[in-house]
């Protein structure tokens, strides 16, 4: 009976189960380089998707590359990626093919990031804390595949794993939401601010997530915000 119970316990250390709950004003926190620490993310919506946008705010570690935002299917382990490489920038995967958003340094104060992109026109956009990059183009005409794993703090180099404690996330996650289309500008700059526009694939508000070995809930470090949903 003692064993079991020590395994129990073990077992609740080191993995927080699927909850589905509102994390408003919380953050996910990486304290440090690991390949076991992640969190993974479930999808509202499971069809395939011809247009996302992806926004959060990330408060990293800045003298290293890691991990943003980590979308695997069972064919292309970066079906979408948002990665920042040091001394190189932001680079935005879709189905694989990354297209690369050049900047020498990131913030080191959290940052508000939102990636967008559509089959229609193979348009990608990145905005900064509000401000938008220079728009380019990737994998027009692609759809993006259903039944993801998506996973905050690591890169997926197979589905679901494949984790290298090199290009994980150290630092603070929050306010993830996702749609199943192309914001406006007007509607970036609403969501940088505090507003929300209903997430259809992932909501902040309503999340369905799984914490593994060193992640911890604490209170966010960017401002705090009330605005109501959309």
């Amino acid at each position: 009976m003692e064993k079991l119970l020590w395994c129990l316990l073990i077992t609740i250390s080191f993995s927080q189960a699927f909850g589905h709950e509102d994390v408003s004003k919380q953050a996910f926190v990486f304290p440090g380089v690991s390949a076991t620490a992640y969190v993974s993310l479930e999808a509202e919506s499971k069809k395939p998707l011809e247009a996302f946008t992806v926004c959060l705010y990330a408060h990293a570690d800045v003298s290293r590359s890691f991990s943003i935002f980590s979308y695997a299917t069972k064919t292309s382990f970066n079906e979408i990626l948002l990665f920042w490489t040091r001394g190189q920038g932001f680079s935005i995967a879709v189905g694989g093919p990354e297209i690369l958003f050049s900047a020498s340094e990131i913030p080191e104060v959290p940052t508000h990031i939102c990636a967008t992109w559509e089959s229609a026109t193979g348009i990608v956009e990145l905005w900064l804390d509000g401000k938008p990059r220079v728009r380019k183009s990737l994998q027009k005409g692609y759809i993006v595949g259903t039944n993801a794993s998506i996973i905050l703090g690591q890169e997926q180099d197979s589905y679901g794993g494949g984790f290298d404690a090199n290009q994980s996330l150290v630092g603070d996650i929050g306010d993830v939401n996702m749609w199943d289309f192309v914001l406006s500008p007007e509607q970036i700059n609403a969501v940088y601010v505090g507003r929300v526009f209903s997430p259809n694939v992932l909501n902040w508000r309503a999340l369905k997530y799984e914490t593994h070995g060193d992640v911890f809930i604490k209170p966010q470090l960017w401002p705090l915000t009330d605005c109501c949903e959309s």
